[in-house]
């Protein structure tokens, strides 16, 4: 009988001892496309997946993660990504910095959709110079605007309001706002 034969494999030898098997830089670099694949489709950030995966990589190396053989090497690699992933996210979530380098100029001008109190005095002051040159226009144009216009009237009560026809009604809305535009 064959003394090689009744040897166990490393991989069960390792499992039932629970030592670690050694793991070449060479095997591990062998993964490092997909595992770079697979954290750019969690982070969105080409930079940060390769800092993640050269993390990884360092773990193994310094011994940190230890290769026990119950997996495939890819698969043990991919759950200390995962591990490392979700730690970088914990991390981030809980410490949001408020440094000025961390902002662009788009977030730090941050804008309320309410006009400004100069805006609205501006426009007050637009509205009273607007009712004034109403209230100068002749009576009938006056009449017709106050009515359909700032009151917001029916065309049809406007009309029956001042006894004239809905052409007049328009006629008069006419010549009462080119005349505020002049």
């Amino acid at each position: 009988m064959n003394a090689t034969a009744a040897l166990p494999s490393p991989a069960l030898l390792a499992a039932t001892l629970g030592a670690a098997l050694p793991v070449s830089l060479r095997e591990m670099v062998s993964h490092r496309g997909v595992l770079v694949r697979f954290a750019q489709r969690r982070l969105h950030d080409p930079m940060l997946a390769e800092d993640v995966v050269h993390d990884v990589f360092e773990a193994v190396l310094a011994g940190r993660a230890s290769f026990s053989g119950r997996s495939s090497l890819r698969s043990w690699l991919t759950a200390i990504l995962k591990h490392k992933i979700v730690d970088l996210v914990r991390q981030r979530a809980g410490t949001d910095s408020l440094d000025e380098d961390d902002f662009d100029d788009a977030a730090l001008s941050l804008t309320c959709p309410q006009p400004q109190p100069d805006q609205v005095a501006e426009q007050r002051q637009q509205l009273a110079h607007t009712l004034a040159r109403i209230d100068a226009l002749p009576v009938g144009l006056r009449q017709a605007m106050r009515l359909r216009v700032l009151q917001d009237q029916s065309t049809e009560a406007v009309c029956e309001s001042l006894s004239i026809s809905e052409d007049n009604l328009f006629v008069r809305l006419h010549r009462a706002r080119k005349q505020l535009l002049s």
